[in-house]
């Protein structure tokens, strides 16, 4: 949508829009826009779901068993 609007309907008044032609601007232009929006909305949702109290349950067990510290195994090396 942003690509018609942009360069087919807009480049004839304002020539530096003919940079939307380019492949490679338009995939870095939208790898951009896509990390933003998941920067933006991300936490958003996140709240969100905490509200409605979707989340992961961990078991007791798990937990003890998370805390420890692993043991060193020689041959697992550094």
């Amino acid at each position: 949508m942003l690509y018609w609007l942009l360069f087919v309907k807009l480049q004839h008044y304002f020539p530096p829009f003919r940079i939307f032609r380019y492949l490679t601007f338009r995939t870095a232009f939208a790898s951009l826009t896509a990390l933003f929006t998941a920067l933006i909305v991300g936490p958003l949702v996140i709240n969100r779901l905490r509200e409605f109290q979707i989340g992961q349950y961990i078991r007791k067990r798990a937990r003890r068993r998370i805390r420890k510290k692993p043991e060193r195994q020689p041959w697992a090396g550094c």
